[in-house]
């Protein structure tokens, strides 16, 4: 039986793909590794058919014309036939102890026929030249060794987000609730992560330091640079999320709250890459971007609005731009990105 499908979308990975994969193989015949070469020119292909070759039983090459980080994923979950599903991307890796415990979980739940829809775990930022690497954790917020729901879940702070790093979610309710992600847009994990939440029923946390975010290619998409070229592609994958639920019609508070604030840092994020650009057709965007906010969901604007992060965000004229960027910029340090 295969636990996990691990989905590695690739495009022109090949000078890093290979760690990847590698750190997945310990889970030998529990583990399915779906390497989704995305239309790379570069030799990720040849890459991914030798792993296939060598490990036929663990390895398949997904090879799909080029349609962008979420199509890849798309194509994953499409050919996945793990009981759980988990996005690798292809310059991250896992803790191979890590992924041990996890499928040391799996079996016995199995073995008793239980199962969750989405298992948390811990992240770690992989930055390059830190000395000291990022953990975030869920100690304080979410139970430990139980099966929990929505309503035994506490407070999240704003670094605790759950990630597409942190999540394994249950493959069948990804596919019975038809998760698509849009073809050639970045920023879609935001979607993936997001759109499940309603359809989740059982979660449970499991602490360790599972997922490993590499950071520090100069093209990576967390890049301020590539995410300011990319501001359209941000704004829209917002507007998505913001037109996905009418949060009134989340009956669980906690996770109407929690959506509610994963939707707040969507909107801060798209603004201080608009003020930070220092371009005034940005400036007007993010008018706009509030506005639509304003119009699609009046109740979920005022409360955003009126939040700390609504409100440092939206500070007026040239010197509240000013603080704005400088509150973000201590933030990043803060939290570890680029």
């Amino acid at each position: 039986m295969k636990y996990i499908s691990f989905a590695i979308p690739c495009y022109n990975s090949e000078e890093y793909m290979a760690h990847a994969v590698e750190s997945i193989l310990i889970g030998g015949e529990d583990v399915e590794i779906l390497i989704i070469n995305d239309g790379s020119k570069d030799g990720t292909l040849r890459i991914a058919r030798e792993f296939e070759e060598k490990y036929p039983t663990i390895v398949r090459v997904i090879d799909k014309e080029n349609g962008g980080h979420g199509d890849a994923v798309n194509a994953g979950l499409k050919n996945a036939t793990g009981k759980y599903f988990k996005v690798v991307d292809s310059d991250d890796w896992v803790d191979e102890h890590s992924l041990l415990k996890i499928l040391e979980l799996l079996r016995g739940w199995n073995e008793h026929d239980m199962e969750v829809d989405m298992l948390i775990s811990n992240y770690v930022y992989e930055k390059v030249g830190a000395q000291h690497k990022k953990v975030i954790h869920y100690r304080d917020v979410l139970p430990e060794n139980e099966i929990f729901s929505w309503k035994d879940a506490g407070h999240f702070g704003i670094a605790q987000y759950i990630l597409m790093h942190s999540v394994i979610y249950r493959t069948e309710l990804l596919k019975l609730n038809q998760l698509e992600l849009p073809k050639h847009t970045f920023y879609v994990d935001n979607i993936y992560v997001y759109y499940p939440l309603p359809f989740v029923k059982k979660m449970y946390y499991l602490d360790v330091n599972f997922y490993r975010y590499y950071i520090g290619r100069e093209d990576q998409s967390v890049n301020e640079k590539v995410m300011i070229s990319r501001l359209d592609q941000q704004i829209f994958v917002t507007k998505t999320m913001i037109d996905m639920y009418q949060m009134k019609q989340i009956s669980n508070k906690r996770l109407r709250n929690y959506m509610t604030n994963y939707l707040a840092i969507m909107m801060t994020i798209s603004s201080i890459l608009c003020i930070r650009s220092k371009k005034e057709e940005n400036l007007e965007k993010k008018k706009e971007l509030w506005k639509y906010l304003k119009v699609r969901q009046r109740g979920v604007y005022w409360k955003i609005r009126h939040s700390i992060l609504g409100q440092t965000i939206n500070l007026p004229g040239k010197s509240g731009r000013k603080i704005s960027s400088f509150a973000y910029v201590v933030a990043r340090r803060f939290i570890g990105f680029n």
